[in-house]
Formats: C-alpha cells, sequence, structure tokens
C-alpha cells in the first residue's frame, strides 16, 4: 500500500492516477474528497494533525509526502510504527539554493534523513502550473502580467515530478537520493506567455510588473519571507536555479516535457 498525502494538487493527483494504473493499491490523503478510482482509497486527513494520520497509514509500507504542517517528525513516527519503510518527499529546490530562506521543505528534509527509514528527497524547481495564475485575464483580454519579463528559468511540468515519484515510490535504487528536477531548458515568463498564445491560436500581451507590483501582489497568499525568497529566484536567480538538471531524464529514460508541451495540455484553462 502507498499512501499519498496533498493527493488532489497538482502532483499528489496526478501521482494517485498514475499508481492506480500500475495496479498499486493507494490511500489518498487530502482535506478534501477525490475522484473514484479503482485501488484507491481515500482518506480526509491533514498533516497538521499527526494523530489523525493513523488510519490512513495503517497497512501501508510507503509514502509519498508533502511540506505541509509543522511536525515531520511526528508524522513520521507515525508512519514508522504504522509499518512504512520507504519515504520519497516533496520538497523544493529552495532547499538546497536557499536554505535559511526555505525553512521549512529543509526542516522536513532533516526529519526524513534522521527518521530511520529509507528516503528519497525530490526537489522541483518552479512548476509550470504556475502559470494558470494568468487563466483569468487571458481568458478575460489575452494579457499575462509578471515581473522579471526576461528572466529564464527551467520550469517543470508536474506530471515530471509525479512520474519521477512514481518511480522512487515503487522501485528499488532510490534510496538516499536528493534529485533535482526541471524542465528541459530555461524559459522567460514572456516566452511563456507566447507559448499559451501559440496553442490559443492568437496572441497574449505580455506586461512586465515592476517588483514592487508583483511584491504587492503575492503577500495576498504568500508570508513575507516566502514572497522575498520568490522574487530573488525570479529577479536574480543563482547559477543552480539557472542550471537544467539531468535528473528527470536520469530516472524516466527521457527528457523533461517542454513549457509548450504544458501549455498545450491546458489550453482549456485559457480559452
Amino acid at each position: 500500500m502507498i499512501v499519498v498525502t496533498g493527493a488532489t494538487g497538482n502532483v499528489g493527483g496526478e501521482l494517485v492516477r498514475l499508481l492506480a494504473a500500475a495496479g498499486e493499491r493507494v490511500t489518498a490523503v487530502s482535506r478534501g474528497g477525490g475522484a473514484p478510482l479503482e485501488g484507491v482509497r481515500h482518506h480526509q486527513g491533514d498533516l497538521g494533525d499527526p494523530a489523525g494520520l493513523k488510519d490512513a497509514f495503517a497497512g501501508a509500507d510507503t509514502l509519498f509526502l508533502m511540506v505541509a504542517g509543522q511536525e515531520p517528525e511526528a508524522v513520521l513516527d507515525a508512519a514508522g510504527a504504522a509499518g512504512v519503510r520507504r519515504v520519497v518527499l516533496l520538497s523544493s529546490q529552495g532547499a538546497g539554493t536557499r536554505p535559511h530562506a526555505y525553512a521549512h521543505p529543509v526542516a522536513f528534509e532533516e526529519a526524513v534523513r534522521a527518521s530511520g527509514l529509507e528516503w528519497t528527497i525530490l526537489r522541483p524547481g518552479g512548476f509550470a502550473t504556475n502559470s494558470l495564475a494568468w487563466a483569468g485575464s487571458i481568458r478575460a483580454h489575452r494579457t499575462a502580467a509578471a515581473p522579471f519579463g526576461d528572466v529564464a528559468l527551467p520550469v517543470i511540468d508536474p506530471a515530471d515530478i509525479a512520474e519521477v515519484a512514481a518511480v522512487a515510490l515503487r522501485e528499488d535504487g532510490h534510496a538516499g537520493r536528493v534529485y533535482e528536477l526541471t524542465g528541459p531548458r530555461p524559459v522567460t515568463p514572456r516566452e511563456r506567455a507566447a507559448a499559451i498564445g501559440a496553442v490559443l491560436g492568437d496572441e497574449v500581451r505580455f506586461v512586465e510588473q515592476t517588483r514592487e507590483e508583483a511584491r504587492a501582489q503575492m503577500l495576498t497568499f504568500m508570508p513575507e519571507p516566502v514572497v522575498e525568497a520568490t522574487l530573488a529566484i525570479l529577479g536574480d536567480p543563482a547559477e543552480a536555479e539557472r542550471r537544467v538538471s539531468p535528473d528527470v531524464e536520469r530516472v524516466l529514460g527521457r527528457a523533461p516535457r517542454a513549457f509548450a508541451d504544458w501549455a498545450a495540455r491546458n489550453a482549456a484553462a485559457f480559452r
């Protein structure tokens, strides 16, 4: 049995579908429900309440863990007590490149390493799905606004993260590994807007925000330290944050999907 936390998210939802299609028994943990899938048991739970996850871990030997809540040690203790022996943690690239700013995923990484379980850590960079923030403005008036329009980063398709996670959960040979996960090439916000326009068959006008405009917008849904760290990555990325990692191809045996592929699969969100 594989337990997937964050089972309705961009990565977790796709991971549940992949595992179910492969014939695995899955417990999908989320705060709400989920679509019925053969072989999938849904459990309403919250990583902020480790004691409430006891039933979710029953009968499981493998865990996909999100960074959520403040008690990773308690979550891992409960998983280990239930018989879980392998954990794959979805962390963040920032845990490696900016550990002081990304203290939350760092704490989860440290807890996983100290847990006594077989572990694998995934550190993705920016998600292609962040472009869904443009969906409303693109549908309404074919515009996309973002800061640092010509700074390129190798954003990753969450479907690739899910595929890497599925391999690490199901196959041996990944214990003690930290995988940096990126797309196949750096792409700028301006280029991402153009790629969405191309799949729509209509021009999407890119509007470059100032740093302060972007900061004010981001503060409405992100804590200030994370906003500052995110803006630093978007505007002045370190070499490690610009680098295209080979790890997706190493694990999957194919190149990661391009942003244009993600845009084509998700065109309906922008129509």
